[in-house]
């Protein structure tokens, strides 16, 4: 009996414990809104050299590319909308520096995950721009008939 009990309680303490990490996993994956200024500003200041015709150094090159890192690790883990504007600014910055397959994937990102926000067009007409073909899915009838239901 006590083996049992014992067993029993092991297994609860080991369950709580995954918990436990599997939810600080999920909190601190997240990025905060002191991060997503940070990129923000970078990519603006990045922005600007290019507008000023500033040749970026290694270490710009190198800001930009852990910008793109970080925000495509949280389109993995808790995808938001306070990306799209983060995605659209990249996609430009990438776009002016002529490194055009960046810059298609940060749009077709906007597309594909938040095609509901103001920057979706934007981002639409920018592929175009590129010689992109930008195909809008096919809405079935079933999907149609649902949304004049609601």
């Amino acid at each position: 009996m006590k083996k049992i009990l014992l067993s029993i309680l092991t297994g609860f303490l080991l369950l709580s414990a995954i918990s436990l990490d599997v939810s600080a996993a999920k909190k601190s994956s997240k990025l905060s809104k002191e991060a997503i200024s940070e990129m923000s500003d970078s990519i603006d200041k990045l922005t600007q050299k290019i507008y000023g015709k500033a040749l970026l150094s290694p270490q710009d090159n190198e800001e930009l590319i852990g910008i793109k890192i970080k925000l495509d690790n949280q389109m993995l883990m808790s995808p938001s909308t306070e990306l799209a504007p983060l995605y659209y600014k990249a996609g430009n910055v990438y776009r002016l520096r002529e490194m055009k397959p960046e810059a298609i994937e940060c749009y077709q990102t906007i597309l594909e995950n938040f095609s509901d926000t103001a920057l979706a067009p934007k981002a639409k007409t920018a592929l175009e721009s590129l010689g992109v073909t930008v195909t809008v899915p096919a809405v079935t009838e079933e999907a149609a008939e649902e949304d004049t239901e609601i």
